[in-house]
């Protein structure tokens, strides 16, 4: 299986073309930055397929990350998923990015607990965590940082994604032991890749995967129309 892997869910752009059959990425790239992932998206997304025997449509199936994460991010991701998807009439799928950002470490020789922290704010993490070979612990939530701790009881624990570092503090106020990977806190493009060549696509869809609300606040003031009714 071919696949076209996108992720816009964190801090950077990636975007890769991978094969089942091929242990390396046929090719990839991904560019750190804040904003303007709207903008780069789609330029690299075509830079990478020019890069492929066949271009789009040698696809066979496109993965995206689905969040927790930028809002914004994610509807680009997910969007330009689909609308490629349904273009080349291949199967979109869904992945999520707690789970890609722990899985390259579930498969080691280690006995460990991975878990997966992105920073919620306020004292908040977006939170997953797996046992050895990826059985799931606690599955996708945002949770107090603390309360994170609890759910991961005893045993060797490593933290990947923004919110580890946090993670760990909090652990050591517990009396809890927890090492940090050092990892970029976004998604190996190839994790996303794996995942999404994995998935079914009937329990995975390229569904946004939104743990709050938006950070917006609502007016209680009468709108201009109120305020004009007789």
């Amino acid at each position: 299986m071919r696949i076209l892997a996108i992720d816009t869910s964190l801090p950077a752009v990636s975007v890769g073309v991978f094969d089942s059959e091929t242990p390396q990425a046929l090719v990839r790239e991904t560019v750190p930055m804040q904003k303007g992932h709207a903008e780069a998206l789609m330029p690299m997304i075509e830079r990478v397929a020019a890069q492929v025997d066949g271009g789009f449509a040698s696809l066979d199936r496109v993965a995206a990350t689905v969040g927790p994460g930028s809002f914004t991010g994610i509807r680009i991701g997910v969007a330009a998923a689909r609308g490629i998807a349904l273009a080349c009439g291949v199967e979109a799928v869904g992945v999520s990015t707690l789970t890609a950002l722990a899985a390259p470490l579930l498969f080691s020789d280690e006995a460990q607990i991975v878990a997966a922290a992105i920073d919620a704010l306020h004292g908040n993490v977006y939170f997953s965590a797996y046992a050895a070979r990826g059985r799931v612990l606690a599955s996708p939530r945002i949770v107090g940082i603390a309360d994170a701790c609890r759910l991961l009881g005893a045993g060797q624990v490593v933290a990947v994604g923004s919110g580890a570092e946090a993670l760990r503090e909090a652990a050591k106020e517990l009396g809890q032991e927890l090492a940090v990977a050092e990892r970029d806190p976004w998604p190996d493009i190839a994790a996303v890749a794996k995942l999404g060549i994995a998935a079914d696509p009937q329990t995975a869809p390229a569904r946004p995967l939104y743990l709050k609300a938006p950070d917006v606040t609502r007016s209680t003031k009468p709108s201009v129309l109120a305020r004009a009714a007789p």
